[in-house]
Formats: structure tokens, C-alpha cells, sequence
């Protein structure tokens, strides 16, 4: 464990030594915006979920981001952070941050989950959507680093999360679809 944790030090230690670029930490604080929360995505489902009637597949794929957002903030927030108790890694290493100071636990990174759970819902519903939404995923779990407040195992787990979650709930929901065709 203490060989995890220097080397998650140490990276956050590098990307700290890179601060600074004005353009990038602006950039970085943008893209973290958007997941704060998760009120990106729940917009987007929310949206999805509109077009029902016109469109039923993208309705149906709307509320399948979601229960699947609506899983993974219940296991991340209410479950692992709490359990884990891990301090964030400005609070850890003293550093300064240049966002808003985040009064919860660092593991695992609840950004990276949603984002990443999103990037897999869409990767099901359409392949060159979910491949910009797994470019923006891998950008927000980067993100988070940058701005000091998860280290790359918190990112990397929040991606497992997120991905292992959604691949669950979009294959329950494949299989509901398969069997009310097979019923018929």
C-alpha cells in the first residue's frame, strides 16, 4: 500500500511542478465543472429522456444513463468515500488548489465514475458518440488530478466504477429488450 501511495504522490507531485499555463488550468477547471455534481450528464439524460415519444431508443437509453449515474453516486458517495475515508491529495501533500476546496473524501473519484459510466452508456447506444464521451471521460479523470483533487487510484478505480456499473445496467436492459422479442 505504501508503494501505491508514493507513487500517487509522486504524480500528483509532478502535475503540481506543471501548473500554472493559464489556458490548461482554465481548461482543467472547465471540464471538472461540467461533472460537478454530475449535473452534465443528468442534463443530457434528462434531454434523452425528452425525445421519448419522437425518438423511443434514445428515451429509453436516457433513462438508462440515468439508473446507471443514480448506481454509481450511491455506491461511490454513500458507500466506498465514507468507508475509505481517504484525505485528498492537496490536503495530503499541502498543496495549493485552484478550484473550490472539495469537503468530501477523495476515493474513488466520483467525476471520473460518471463520466466514464456515461462514455459506456453511450458506447452502447452509439459507437462514435461514446468514443468523444470516452475522450472527454479520460480528460475529466486527468482533470481531477490536475486540479489536485484525486490522485491517479482514485481516477482509475472511479473508471472501473463507473464502467462495471454501467456494462451492468445496459445489459440488464439489452436483455429485457431480447426477451420481450423472443416473448413475441
Amino acid at each position: 500500500m505504501d508503494l501505491l501511495q508514493r507513487f500517487d504522490d509522486s504524480v500528483i507531485l509532478f502535475l503540481d511542478s506543471i501548473r500554472g499555463v493559464s489556458f490548461i488550468d482554465n481548461l482543467m477547471k472547465f471540464i471538472s465543472f461540467l461533472g460537478n455534481g454530475g449535473w452534465f450528464y443528468i442534463l443530457i439524460g434528462i434531454v434523452m429522456i425528452c425525445f421519448i415519444k419522437k425518438y423511443p431508443k434514445v428515451g429509453k437509453w436516457g433513462i438508462v444513463l440515468l439508473i446507471s449515474l443514480a448506481i454509481s453516486a450511491i455506491i461511490v458517495n454513500l458507500g466506498i468515500k465514507p468507508y475509505v475515508a481517504r484525505i485528498r491529495p492537496f490536503d495530503r501533500l499541502m498543496l495549493d488548489i485552484i478550484i473550490d476546496t472539495p469537503h468530501d473524501y477523495s476515493f474513488p473519484s466520483g467525476h471520473t465514475t460518471a463520466a466514464f459510466g456515461a462514455a459506456v452508456v453511450f458506447m452502447y447506444m452509439n459507437k462514435k458518440i461514446g468514443f468523444i464521451m470516452l475522450i472527454f471521460a479520460v480528460l475529466m479523470g486527468f482533470s481531477r488530478m490536475y486540479l489536485m483533487v484525486h490522485f491517479p487510484t482514485d481516477v482509475i478505480c472511479g473508471a472501473l466504477i463507473g464502467t462495471v456499473v454501467s456494462v451492468i445496467v445496459c445489459n440488464i436492459y439489452i436483455n429485457k429488450i431480447q426477451n420481450k422479442k423472443t416473448k413475441v
